[in-house]
């Protein structure tokens, strides 16, 4: 209508005024810039008061002065009714809220509302239309906007699904490209452990090739050593089975020396039926013994121990036998001696007083005269050295005698065991190994320091006697020196073993060192050097034993068998005085060391050479002991080599007969053989270092 029109150009007139551009409060700007909204009222007024202000005009009539007013609000109102949101906002509340609302503004507004005047109508619908086409165009701008949003959003998601395409190409790529490099490096790692594996198979397969021959090389080793050492074992068998059979020959020898003593029977006050059974029965042991040992195979220390024992007993038999033999023999012979005194009494007296006695003393032989000047040779000291060690000897076997001649069993059966763990490791001493050596050495040590050692399967101590040390002492240095007599004269190189252990024994137990001197020197006295000289009134066999023959029933051993015991001991003692025990202190010096065979050396040049003794003992000892002499005392020794070969050697041959020049030829010809390489060969069975490892 038109007059709307002009409200509407009045109210912008009136907005655009100074008026209307006047500041006013500021919660009214603020409510006037706001978009316009209704009240929680509207809908309550909408619904409840503008229907009875319209019902109540619609009564009383259109006012005449301005019908078109009505008209034109009326219409308005409607359509404002029409196009108003309230009612789309009213229509979207809950009955609930509705009927909340509802009696809330009944409590506050009982009686309905009536407008004034119909201006006041128009005016809130010109508001309302305002507020609808402001609420229309701001719909409008808001759905633009929303349009525009939506676009954008819409490009923007666009834009997103593109960037996120192309980052799941990419990262499709780089996921493709680091999958293709893994492989690769899975293939290279692969083939890097084929050839890893292929390396190692070789290795392990050179490795296996290795070992397989290693061990093959160990089982061959091992097969050699077992039957090296199983031919060590039969050879030492063969040595102790040969010594059973020198022990048997000698106790068959010994027990034909009972047999023979018969011709004294008449001479004797004692049953000879007992010695000869006893004899026999020692034959039959040792027979016996052998027998046993044919059957299982091989000989052990035991048996040989046993053995030994048997011609130990054998010995002291047929030795009580001599001592009767011997006491009846000066009975017999002072009662013969008395007889014939008689008798020249008796003679002198029926022929007179003129008639001079005749002595019955027995002129002294050249052999006696020569020895006597022979032994004005040899130095006091050295006598007084050897009797001192003669006169230690008897003491000791003083020191022990009540144990020996003891008739308690008891005390026998301690002797036997200490006889046997004294001489059985002796027997057991052999060049197989150092670890064996030790081994006899500990028990021995063990043995003369009072401890337990097992011997035939019991326990034995010298502590068991309060004599047991004496004799244990006694009867070691008797078995060492019966080595040398025995075992290193039939075979050579037994004489560093024993030399070994004896050395070490002495180094520790310097008693025994004494009674090896002593038993040597009694035995073979030339290892003094000593003569024993021939006493006007001595028997003819005494003197023989003095001079180391062993003389049975008044007969005197070959001469072969007495150089050959002679030259097992000087061997034995030419190793002891240069060996030294290896397991001993370093500092510490060896009680019998080489100056004592430099002292024998010069000793028995000093002395005038007996026919084939002296020229078999040069040679063996100058064998043994010439290599350690030349690198302790070199030009020296030279000249007493030469000394030898110029002056000492035709003396020797001056004396020897055409049946004894073989001891004279052979040292002759080791001396030009070592003068000619001006060098003495280290001796056949010298312990070297690496013995000692085996």
């Amino acid at each position: 209508m038109p007059s709307d029109g002009h409200r509407w150009e009045t109210l912008k007139a009136l907005r655009n005024s100074s008026k209307g551009r006047l500041h006013y409060n500021q919660d009214v700007l603020e409510e006037c810039r706001s978009l316009p909204k209704l009240s929680s009222y509207s809908g309550w007024v909408v619904d409840h008061i503008l229907p009875n202000t319209l019902r109540h005009t619609q009564e009383n009539g259109p006012s005449s002065d301005n019908p078109s007013s009505s008209g034109s609000a009326s219409g308005l109102y409607q359509s404002s009714l029409l196009k108003s949101p309230v009612r789309s906002t009213l229509q979207s509340l809950s009955p609930s809220t509705l009927n909340g609302t509802q009696n809330t503004h009944e409590s506050r507004f009982t009686e309905p509302i009536a407008l004034q005047s119909s201006p006041a109508i128009k005016v809130e619908g010109c508001i309302r239309m305002f507020e609808s086409a402001s609420g229309i165009r701001a719909t409008e701008g808001l759905m633009k906007w929303q349009e525009e949003q939506e676009r954008k959003v819409q490009a923007f998601s666009e834009m997103a699904s593109e960037e996120l395409k192309k980052f799941d190409e990419l990262k499709e790529l780089k996921m493709n490209k680091e999958l293709r490099d893994l492989e690769e490096v899975m293939e290279k790692s692969i083939r890097e452990a084929l050839g890893h594996q292929e390396k190692l198979k070789a290795e392990h397969h050179h490795r296996a090739k290795i070992l397989k021959l290693t061990l093959r090389e160990a089982e061959q080793r091992q097969r050699e050593k077992q039957a090296e050492q199983e031919q060590l074992r039969k050879e030492e068998g063969q040595v102790r089975l040969r010594s059973l059979y020198t022990l048997q020959e000698e106790v068959l020898q010994l027990n034909q020396q009972l047999d023979a003593s018969s011709q004294y029977k008449d001479l004797l006050n004692v049953d000879l039926a007992a010695f000869q059974t006893r004899g026999n029965q020692l034959c039959s042991l040792i027979s016996g013994i052998i027998c046993s040992t044919l059957e299982s195979g091989i000989p052990t220390a035991e048996n040989q121990a046993e053995a030994e024992l048997a011609l130990q007993e054998m010995q002291d038999l047929l030795l009580s036998l001599e001592q009767e033999i011997t006491r009846a023999s000066e009975v017999k012979k002072k009662n013969e001696e008395e007889e014939a005194r008689v008798k020249r009494q008796e003679s002198q007296v029926q022929q007179g007083p003129g008639v001079p006695a005749q002595s019955s003393a027995p002129s002294p032989s050249p052999t006696g005269s020569q020895n006597e000047d022979l032994q004005g040779k040899v130095q006091d000291s050295t006598l007084q050295w050897y009797q001192q060690l003669q006169d230690a000897s008897a003491k000791c076997v003083l020191a022990f005698e009540d144990l020996t001649s003891s008739k308690d069993s008891q005390t026998k059966k301690i002797r036997t065991d200490l006889r046997k763990a004294a001489t059985i490791p002796v027997s057991q001493i052999s060049g197989i190994s150092g670890s064996k050596l030790k081994e006899v050495f500990d028990k021995l040590h063990s043995l003369l320091s009072g401890k337990p050692v097992q011997s035939g399967g019991r326990s034995v101590s010298v502590t068991l006697n309060p004599q047991g040390l004496d004799f244990v002492q006694y009867k070691l240095a008797e078995k060492f020196v019966k080595q040398g007599e025995k075992e290193v004269a039939s075979h050579h190189e037994a004489a560093f073993p024993i030399a070994a252990v004896a050395s070490g024994i002495w180094m520790l137990h310097p008693k025994v060192g004494d009674l090896i001197l002593a038993h040597l020197h009694k035995k073979c006295p030339y290892s003094v050097p000593f003569y024993p000289a021939f006493k006007e009134g001595m028997a003819l066999e005494d003197y023989q034993r003095m001079l180391g023959y062993q003389v049975v029933d008044s007969k005197v051993e070959r001469q072969d068998s007495f150089l050959k015991r002679m030259s097992g001991m000087i061997r034995l003692y030419a190793a002891i005085i240069q060996l030294q025990w290896p397991y001993a202190n370093r500092q510490e010096v060896h009680p019998h060391g080489l100056n004592h065979g430099w002292r024998w050396l010069a000793q028995i040049l000093n002395m005038e050479p007996l026919s084939g003794v002296t020229a078999t003992l040069l040679f063996d000892f100058l064998e043994v002991c010439g290599n350690a002499l030349m690198n302790q005392y070199q030009v020296q020794f030279w000249k007493m080599i030469l000394f030898i070969q110029e002056d000492y050697l035709p003396r020797i041959e001056a004396i020897t007969s055409s049946g004894q020049m073989g001891s004279f030829i052979r040292l002759k010809q080791f001396l030009e053989k070592c003068l000619l390489r001006r060098e003495i060969p280290v001796p056949r069975g010298f312990l070297t270092p690496s013995f000692w490892c085996s």
